[in-house]
């Protein structure tokens, strides 16, 4: 049975009707660059959605798969002179598809039921299968199974796949970093760090990095043992009640009136992470709390310039070649564009080459190089091709699913460049000086 009450239909007016349809969008959205075709850009998108939300049309199944070919990359906003909340807009069309199931089928279900209802909704069973997937690869299977050729039985897709399988590191979050660790010198704030999900199994040395960042810039760094995810993944793909139900359990993990800042250093996560107020706002014993948490809530390249960063002393390394490729929910969705080149300045033996187009989505977008592979692996060709004209030794990144992406990307064109945090060059430029 669909449920009663539409996302569209319900949402205030005055959000669908802003759009005035200058176009303005049309030149940096990534699939109207790509189709040019007036229902991939965002203005089309919004017609669709007003249509629904006028009962002029019904959400069919052309307009959910119109929905989630969206990268959801957000330079839309950046450059909407009207300030058209495209993600407010995007996330309930979104949720308007799921709602009435137009693309619903027996296999769609079991992933959705597994992935976002099951696996996400607990870390527990997330860190379990890291575990597997970690033994998997230290055992050596993995790299035996590929050598052996069995992998070329499977069909194209399965291998692609199974190519982008990403490294699970040896130790996660709570193995690298006390539940409390203390400022190194006068305290001076007390925050919070979120270790994420994928996040924690895949960069969880990015997790301690950000720790020891914090410490040495006088914050005393709480980081409980058993967190939650932030609700992103299904916020952006039409569970809203599910993102609802996670958005609670966080905030009474992270009371925000008990902490200075609470730290994310995912831009993905970061970007939902900041919008909790709305996603509470019709919840009476919520809705106060989350617009405290939402202001509470920082990047860590934000909190850093913010309360100020210690410059490393130099201790004569060699000058690296870096670019930066700013994450679409950071720059586009959160507007921090200065800060992290100002940690990356910080860092001393640092020569910043800016790298071309840096704004444009890299492909990864969430799942969206999972569901829609061809429009993904054109934006990373793209973004790999302008990588190579930099000359650069060292791509950085505030985001794990662009860090993964371009990390691919690069190892497909045979280029040897690391992929780095920010916030890990600067931990190891505090630890060099010793």
């Amino acid at each position: 049975m669909i449920p009663a009450i539409s996302h569209l239909k319900n949402l205030d007016y005055s959000v669908v009707q802003q759009c005035m349809h200058c176009g303005m969008c049309l030149p940096t959205c990534p699939t109207y660059d790509a189709t040019k075709l007036e229902r991939n850009s965002p203005r089309g998108r919004i017609a669709l959605m007003r249509a629904i939300a006028d009962d002029k049309l019904e959400p069919t199944r052309t307009f959910a798969d119109e929905m989630y070919f969206c990268l959801g990359c957000l330079a839309c906003m950046t450059a909407c002179p009207a300030g058209v909340n495209y993600a407010e807009l995007f996330e309930h069309a979104r949720a308007e598809a799921e709602r009435v199931g137009v693309l619903d089928n027996p296999k769609r279900s079991l992933i959705r039921a597994f992935t976002l209802r099951w696996l996400f909704m607990d870390l527990s069973r997330l860190q379990l299968l890291g575990r597997v997937m970690r033994l998997y690869q230290q055992l050596g299977i993995q790299e035996f199974i590929r050598r052996s050729g069995l992998f070329h039985l499977l069909p194209k897709r399965l291998r692609e796949l199974e190519a982008m399988t990403p490294q699970i590191q040896p130790k996660f979050s709570a193995d690298l970093i006390a539940p409390v660790t203390g400022a190194k010198g006068m305290r001076k704030f007390r925050v919070a760090m979120l270790t994420g999900c994928a996040q924690d199994l895949i960069f969880s040395d990015v997790n301690r990095d950000t720790v020891e960042v914090l410490v040495r810039n006088g914050c005393e760094v709480i980081t409980p043992v058993d967190q939650q995810c932030c609700g992103s993944l299904h916020a952006h793909n039409g569970e809203w009640a599910l993102a609802q139900e996670l958005a609670r359990k966080n905030i009474d993990q992270f009371p925000p009136d008990q902490f200075d800042a609470i730290i994310t250093n995912a831009a993905g996560c970061g970007s939902h992470l900041k919008h909790y107020a709305h996603l509470l706002h019709d919840d009476p014993r919520y809705a106060k709390r989350a617009t405290l948490w939402d202001e509470k809530v920082k990047d860590i390249h934000e909190w850093l310039a913010k309360i100020g960063i210690e410059t490393p002393r130099g201790n004569g390394a060699a000058l690296l070649k870096v670019t930066y490729h700013e994450a679409c929910h950071l720059c586009h969705g959160q507007k921090i564009t200065s800060q992290p080149r100002e940690i990356l300045r910080a860092v001393g033996n640092i020569e910043l080459t800016e790298l071309p187009e840096s704004t444009w989505c890299c492909g990864s977008a969430g799942i969206y190089n999972i569901i829609q592979p061809e429009m993904a692996n054109d934006l990373l060709k793209r973004k790999v091709k302008h990588i190579q004209s930099t000359g650069a030794q060292i791509v950085a990144t505030g985001n794990p699913g662009c860090m993964l992406q371009v990390l691919n990307g690069c190892r497909n064109a045979g280029m040897d460049v690391r992929i780095a945090h920010p916030v890990t060059l600067l931990a190891e430029a505090y630890r060099g000086e010793h």
